[in-house]
């Protein structure tokens, strides 16, 4: 059966699709989601947005986001960007929380809206949310309560710069207790490297580099269970280095390792490292060690 989805692309959209009285600004809300009743229907459908999302909420019921369930723990957090899918159950009932919801429109021309790439969190998979502690849900609720206030009351010249000023101060909280949560999970994140590291060193020993190529980092992701964003913040975090970085760096040492282990043709070399073009693992190489493969073979 085609899956079914359901466009919602205006705030005015999402507060008619919870039966909320009319949006005080039309490119950004905030919706107490435990005294809302959306309609949805008997079958399973795909919900799509045009906007950035942030949901604080405890249900009954079950949520999908990408491939996954989500776990809404007490003090969990969900963030969604443009596009992405989301769909329930149709018995879905929220209990407690609310939803932060803006349109890109409304960070035009401002340094949010060339910083809000940078939130990874936005495209994190859905078993990696935000759990925060009572005092940082109310550090998030006075952001929040701010940005209410600023587009609830007659606008200005100062309006929408004060709504993003403090939108972008939540966003700044957010990143600092995603920080906090890697901490607090170092064990488990620790862990994580070590297997990240033994999969590397497995892949760059084997035959699958021959028969399949350079890994990519959906690959290393995939096999730990992670979103590759989540993965290249948890690297970056413990080792300095993005998955991509690991990945070029165990592929020129394993180049290393066979350019002075042999007398093949550097393009033999690379074909065997899984390059389709010799010239692209010749570039790659000299960008990582300032020589090309033929001089750093002749320096040895």
């Amino acid at each position: 059966m085609k899956a079914k989805y359901t466009d919602i692309n205006s705030i005015a959209e999402v507060h008619r699709f919870y039966k909320s009285e009319k949006p005080k600004h039309p490119l950004i809300t905030v919706i107490n989601l435990a005294n809302t009743a959306p309609d949805r229907p008997d079958e399973k459908v795909y919900y799509r947005t045009a906007f950035y999302t942030i949901m604080c909420k405890k249900f009954n019921g079950v949520m999908h986001y990408g491939r996954s369930h989500y776990d809404f723990d007490e003090g969990s957090l969900m963030f969604t960007a443009p596009h992405q899918v989301i769909s329930s159950s149709p018995d879905l009932h929220v209990t407690e929380g609310w939803g932060l919801f803006f349109h890109p429109d409304l960070l035009n021309g401002t340094a949010l809206a060339r910083k809000i790439q940078s939130y990874s969190f936005f495209n994190y998979d859905t078993n990696e949310a935000l759990h925060i502690s009572d005092e940082e849900k109310t550090t998030l609720t006075d952001c929040l309560s701010k940005i209410v206030k600023e587009y609830s009351q007659n606008m200005d010249q100062h309006t929408r710069s004060l709504i993003v000023d403090n939108l972008q101060l939540m966003l700044g909280y957010c990143s600092r207790f995603y920080d906090r949560q890697f901490l607090t999970r170092e064990t488990v994140s620790n862990d994580l490297v070590s297997k990240f590291e033994e999969i590397l060193v497995g892949y760059f020993s084997s035959d699958a580099l021959s028969e399949t190529g350079i890994p990519d980092v959906k690959y290393f992701s995939s096999m730990l269970h992670l979103s590759p964003y989540y993965l290249s913040d948890l690297l970056s975090k413990y080792t300095g280095k993005t998955t991509l970085e690991h990945i070029h760096l165990q592929m020129i040492d394993k180049a290393k390792t066979m350019l002075l282990g042999s007398t093949d043709a550097v393009s033999q070399v690379a074909y065997d490292l899984g390059f389709e073009h010799p010239s692209h693992f010749t570039k790659l190489f000299k960008n990582k060690t300032g020589y090309t493969p033929s001089q750093f073979r002749n320096l040895n």
